[in-house]
């Protein structure tokens, strides 16, 4: 079956091979690029999602989105992590192509729009486009198929504050509003990502699959590998991104559960995914006044990065 899908992103190094996913697997339907700040600033995420299209020899929509936050000040791109380029500061060749003249909400509403109920919607950066998708067209939440978010975290705790997942804290009031929306959802947070790596022996057979974008992507994973060498102490590297869209082809390699969801966006929790599964009573209502959404909160994990490396391989 294939998936229609636009991939919101802010290229990134493991933004960059779970967009050599959608580029190469045979079940989805890569509709366009949105691109957001977040691993990058947003003019840098434009060129590199054009780039990565460009280097796998397909010509690919790219519209470029949000630049901060809604709300809260920007917080700086984390270098240390992505390279100052997202792609591991290693030496890229030039772009040709440009991005849309539409921003990227305006993309995502008139995509949606033209394919009513088909269009999956595949978020892996902070969640302003998708955002500013529902503040054009409200009637969105009726329309798409299903958003998948890559963010959060439910048992994990964070990545970037004890109890925050970078995506979700980076724009936690953007956030609150994809989350509570009322759309099909799930949630492929830190539960799930942080059970799958991606080995150097996974990486060589993607570099040997993928040609001049191989060369980039084993180049960037270079980089992110050291990162989590020294963070977490594991010979590779956890690929986030790619992990929403084995949900979207494999969601038999996960198990999910359906409750409500929300964001705090103050204080010392801000950016903290608060999930209250569905039918348990707490001492008070609120926690379960949201709709109803799914999260990931097991994995294969072992087959979720087999299935990324076949894709690739």
């Amino acid at each position: 079956m294939a998936h229609p899908i636009i991939f919101d992103t802010d290229p990134g190094v493991d933004d960059a091979q779970a967009i050599a996913i959608a580029l190469a697997h045979p079940d989805i339907e890569l509709l366009g690029m949105t691109t957001t700040y977040g691993n990058v600033d947003v003019a840098t995420a434009t060129h590199n999602a054009l780039l990565l299209a460009e280097l796998a020899d397909q010509v690919i929509p790219v519209a470029q989105g949000a630049a901060a936050p809604m709300v809260k000040p920007r917080h700086p791109a984390p270098a240390h992590i992505h390279g100052a380029n997202g792609l591991g500061d290693i030496e890229l060749p030039d772009v040709r192509g440009q991005a849309e003249p539409r921003s990227a909400a305006q993309f995502i509403v008139d995509t949606v729009n033209a394919r009513p109920g088909e269009v999956s919607l595949v978020a892996v950066g902070p969640l302003g486009n998708l955002a500013a998708a529902l503040q054009l067209d409200p009637a969105l939440i009726d329309k798409v198929k299903q958003v998948v978010v890559m963010g959060g975290s439910v048992q994990e705790g964070g990545n970037v504050t004890p109890v925050a997942e970078a995506n979700i804290f980076n724009d936690s009031h953007a956030a609150a509003r994809v989350l509570t929306a009322g759309w099909p959802l799930v949630m492929v947070g830190l539960d799930v990502t942080h059970r799958c790596v991606l080995t150097p022996a996974h990486m060589a057979r993607i570099e040997a699959g993928q040609g001049r974008l191989g060369k980039v992507l084993a180049g960037s994973y270079a980089f992110y590998r050291d990162f989590y060498q020294e963070m977490l102490g594991i010979d590779g590297c956890c690929p986030h991104d790619s992990c929403a869209l084995a949900w979207l082809v494999r969601p038999d390699l996960f198990t999910t559960q359906r409750g409500h969801l929300n964001v705090a966006t103050e204080g010392d929790a801000e950016g903290q995914t608060i999930f209250a599964p569905e039918n348990r009573a707490f001492i008070e209502p609120r926690w379960s006044r949201t709709p109803l959404a799914d999260v990931c909160l097991g994995v294969d994990g072992d087959a979720v990065v087999e299935w990324i490396t076949d894709t690739l391989a």
